[in-house]
C-alpha cells in the first residue's frame, strides 16, 4: 500500500510574497478558488506574513475578508493557514497575552485551521501563548524551527593555532534542531515544520534531520523551502526519501526561483516513489491555467520575470532523457547521493524552464532577501563599495550578538550592523562605534534568548548592562482609537477585529481604517446638484517642460512616498522619494542640490530603472542661518548615511565624550550617534529631518 503524502499549497501566502511582492489582489485571489475546493489540499497557506499589512498598504482591501472569502469558498475541504512570528504576531514588537489571545480567537473564528508558529531566535518562551490560545479555540498549532547554519569564520593562521586559538564549536546541529523539536512538541505542537526560509538545506541534511526528528517525536513532520540558491526541488525530494508527512509546495506558474518547488514536479517523482498525493491534479491544472493570466497581470511585481514552460504532468508526456532523470534522482535520493540528487534537479528544472540556482546567495549562506535587501539599500546610499566588507563582517557580527537565525527580522538588524562595523572599521574607528537600537535590544535580550550566551562584557558596551533584560510587555500601551468627526463620528476602529489591526499595524491601519470610514460616510449623504452657474471643468494643461537636471530611479518599484514638492530646495544626498522595489522600502537621494521645478511620477507610480523622477534646477541652497558663521571647536561627524531623526542637545549644552547627541536612521535602523568629546555645544549644523552624508558635520563642540 503507497504511502500518503500530505501538501500545503502555498500559492496564495507564500508564493505570491516570494516571487510577487504580496501584490495578489482579491479579485485574482477570487478567480481561484473555485478549483482550490476541488482540488482538496491538506492545508493552503493563505494568510499571516506579509499578506495582512501589503492587503491594507498596498490594495486597500480588508485582511480578515480575505481570510474570510477563502474559507466560505474552500469550506472545511483543506485546513487554512497562517504564518506567524510568536509573541510578535505578525509584526515586530511583542504583544502582551491579551493581543495574543484576542488575535488567535479571531483568526480561528475567520476560518483559519492551522497556526504555523515561529521565532526567529528559535526562542521557544516566545512560542508559548500563541500556541496556547490556537489550541484554546480549536486550531491546529503548528511549530516551525528555523533552519539555519553555522557562520564560515576565516581560517585561523598557522600563528594563531600556535597560539591555542580556536574558530566556535558548530551550534546548529542535527541536535540542536532535535531538541528544539522536542521543547515544542513538549509545549503541545501538534506538528512540527522544519522551515528553511532561505532555502540553505541541502539534500542529505534534510534526509538525516527528518530521520532524526521523527526518531524523537511522534507528531507530523512538514517541509517548507525555497529554490533560490538551487537546493529546494532536490531537498524536497530527499525528504520524501526521508519518510516527511508533509512538504509544501507551489503550483506551476508561481513556483521555483525564490519561491518552493512546484506540485507538479513532486507529483512526477512521488508517481515513481510509490507516494500516492490525495490532490486533484485536474483541478491544479485549472487553477494553474488562471496563474498564468494573473501572473501577466502582476508583471510589474514579479521577482523573476522568467515563466517556466506550459507543463501538465496528467496530459503532456516528457522525453526519454527527462526521464532517465527523475529516474537517476530517485535512485540518489534513496542512496543519500547529495551531488547526483542535486544535478538530476538541475538538469529537470533547467528544462522546465525555471530559475537557475542563486550562486551568489548559495556561498554568502544568507536569505536572498537579506543580500538583495543589502544590496538595494547601499545601493541607494551610494555606498556599494561597502557590500563586501560588510558581507565577510557578517559571521563576526552575529556571533557577537549570540548567532541568531538569520530571518526577519534578526536579518535586517545584522545586515545593517554589519554595514554600520565596516563604515567604522574603514575610518579606523572601533567596530561598534555605531549601532541601531535594534541591535542594542537585540544584545541587550529583548528580542529573547539567544542561540548561545552574548559576552557579558559585550552586552555592557553595546547595552550598558551586563545582565540580559527581555521586552516587559506590561508596559505596552493600546493604540488610540480617535473619533472622526469627517466620517460621521465613529470609532476608527469599530469591532475588534479592527483594534487588532490597529494594534499590529498602527500606521498602515489608521490609513486605511480612515479612508474606509471617510468614503463610507460620503457614500451616505445625498450628492449636491450642480450648481447651473458653474462652469465646465477643462482638463488640466500638461506641465510645461522645463529644463534641468534629473534624479532618476536608481532601481525598478513603485513609488511609495513623495518628499519633497515643487518649489523645495534640495541638496546633493538629500532623500526626495520613497521607492519600495524587491519587497523593501528604499530611499531615493537626489544627485544634485538646487530647485524642484517639476515632479514627474505620483504616489502610487510603478517606475522602471532610470525613470525620471522630478527635475532641480540648479541654484545655491543657502545654509542654514546658524551655520553662517562658523564657530571654532571639534566637529562631531555622521559616521554613516543616513536620515536625522532626534537632535538630543541644543546650543550651550554641557556633553560627555561618548553622550548620545542624535539618533540617525541609516538602512531602517535606528543609530544613536555619540560625542567623541566633551565640552559645550556651540553650534548645530544639521536639522531633523536632513539627509546627511557619512563624515558630515553635525555640531560643533568647544
Amino acid at each position: 500500500m503507497a504511502r500518503e503524502l500530505k501538501i500545503r499549497d502555498l500559492t496564495l501566502r507564500d508564493g505570491q510574497q516570494s516571487a510577487f511582492a504580496t501584490r495578489l489582489n482579491q479579485n485574482q485571489v477570487e478567480r481561484v478558488l473555485p478549483f482550490y475546493k476541488d482540488a482538496a489540499f491538506y492545508a493552503m497557506e493563505v494568510w499571516g506574513g506579509a499578506v495582512p499589512d501589503s492587503v491594507m498598504r498596498f490594495l486597500g482591501e480588508n485582511p480578515w475578508y480575505r481570510l474570510e472569502s477563502i474559507k466560505k469558498a474552500v469550506g472545511d475541504v483543506s485546513y487554512l493557514t497562517a504564518l506567524s512570528r510568536g509573541r510578535n504576531l505578525f509584526g515586530y514588537a511583542p504583544y502582551g497575552d491579551d493581543v495574543i489571545e484576542g488575535f488567535s480567537r479571531n483568526a480561528i473564528e475567520s476560518g483559519l485551521g492551522i497556526m504555523r508558529i515561529f521565532d526567529a531566535l528559535n526562542d521557544v518562551d516566545n512560542v508559548k501563548s500563541t500556541i496556547k490560545y490556537i489550541k484554546k479555540y480549536g486550531g491546529i498549532a503548528d511549530c516551525a524551527v528555523c533552519y539555519t547554519v553555522d557562520p564560515k569564520y576565516p581560517k585561523l593562521s598557522f600563528f594563531d593555532k600556535l597560539k591555542g586559538k580556536k574558530n566556535p564549536a558548530p551550534v546548529f546541529t542535527d541536535d540542536y534542531f532535535v531538541g528544539k523539536a522536542k521543547q515544542l512538541a513538549a509545549l503541545g505542537a501538534d506538528m512540527i515544520t522544519i522551515k528553511d526560509m532561505s532555502g540553505l538545506i541541502p539534500p542529505k541534511r534534510v534526509y538525516n534531520l527528518i530521520k532524526a526528528i521523527k526518531a524523537n517525536v511522534s507528531i507530523p513532520v512538514d517541509f517548507h523551502t525555497h529554490c533560490t540558491p538551487g537546493y529546494g526541488l532536490a531537498s524536497v525530494v530527499a525528504a520524501i526519501a526521508a519518510g516527511v508527512d508533509i512538504v509544501d509546495t507551489n503550483i506551476w506558474n508561481f513556483a521555483g526561483g525564490p519561491a518552493a518547488p512546484a506540485i507538479e514536479l513532486v507529483y512526477l517523482f512521488c508517481k515513481k516513489m510509490d507516494v500516492e498525493l490525495k490532490v486533484n491534479m485536474e483541478a491544479v491544472a485549472k487553477i494553474n491555467a488562471e496563474l498564468l493570466g494573473i501572473r501577466k497581470e502582476l508583471e510589474a511585481y514579479d521577482a523573476v520575470k522568467k515563466f517556466p514552460k506550459p507543463f501538465n504532468p496528467l496530459t503532456d508526456t516528457i522525453p526519454a532523457d527527462l526521464e532517465a532523470q527523475f529516474d537517476r534522482a530517485v535512485k540518489a535520493a534513496y542512496a543519500v547521493d547529495e551531488d547526483t540528487l542535486i544535478d538530476a534537479c538541475h538538469k529537470i528544472e533547467d528544462y522546465f524552464g525555471f530559475p537557475k540556482p542563486n550562486e551568489l546567495v548559495q556561498k554568502a549562506e544568507i536569505p536572498g532577501g537579506m543580500y538583495t535587501n543589502m544590496v538595494a539599500q547601499l545601493k541607494a546610499l551610494k555606498s556599494e563599495h561597502l557590500l563586501e566588507p560588510a558581507m565577510k563582517l557578517i559571521p563576526s557580527v552575529r556571533l557577537d550578538a549570540g548567532l541568531p537565525p538569520l530571518v526577519t527580522p534578526t536579518s535586517q538588524i545584522v545586515g545593517s550592523q554589519a554595514v554600520s562595523c565596516a563604515i567604522a572599521l574603514e575610518k579606523g574607528k572601533d567596530k561598534y562605534a555605531t549601532t541601531s537600537t535594534q541591535f542594542v535590544n537585540l544584545v541587550k535580550g529583548e528580542y529573547g534568548h539567544t542561540p548561545v550566551e552574548i559576552d557579558p562584557e559585550f552586552r555592557l558596551k553595546i547595552a550598558g548592562t551586563r545582565e540580559a533584560i527581555p521586552y516587559d510587555t506590561s508596559k505596552n500601551q493600546r493604540q488610540p482609537n480617535p473619533v472622526l468627526e469627517n466620517a460621521g463620528g465613529v470609532k476608527l476602529a469599530e469591532n475588534e477585529k479592527e483594534e487588532l489591526l490597529l494594534e499590529l499595524f498602527p500606521a498602515v491601519a489608521k490609513e486605511y481604517l480612515t479612508k474606509v470610514k471617510t468614503e463610507r460616510y460620503a457614500a451616505t449623504k445625498p450628492a449636491e446638484a450642480p450648481k447651473a452657474e458653474e462652469k465646465k471643468v477643462e482638463a488640466a494643461k500638461p506641465a510645461e517642460k522645463v529644463s534641468g537636471k534629473v534624479v532618476a530611479a536608481p532601481l525598478p518599484g513603485k513609488v511609495v512616498e513623495l518628499c519633497v514638492k515643487v518649489g523645495d530646495a534640495v541638496k546633493a544626498g538629500q532623500k526626495i522619494a520613497v521607492l519600495e522595489a524587491m519587497k523593501m522600502e528604499n530611499d531615493i537621494p537626489s544627485e544634485h542640490a538646487g530647485i524642484v521645478k517639476q515632479i514627474l511620477v505620483a504616489e502610487g507610480d510603478t517606475l522602471q530603472e532610470g525613470q525620471a523622477i522630478l527635475v532641480i534646477e540648479d541654484a545655491k541652497v543657502e545654509a542654514p542661518a546658524a551655520a553662517a558663521a562658523p564657530v571654532a571647536g571639534k566637529k562631531v561627524a555622521a559616521p554613516l548615511p543616513g536620515k536625522v531623526l532626534e537632535i538630543c542637545v541644543k546650543v550651550g549644552d554641557t556633553v560627555k565624550a561618548g553622550q548620545k547627541v542624535a539618533v540617525l536612521e541609516a538602512m531602517k535602523m535606528e543609530n544613536d550617534i555619540p560625542s567623541e568629546y566633551a565640552g559645550v555645544v556651540r553650534q548645530i549644523l544639521v536639522a531633523e529631518g536632513e539627509t546627511l552624508q557619512e563624515g558630515q558635520a553635525m555640531f560643533v563642540v568647544e
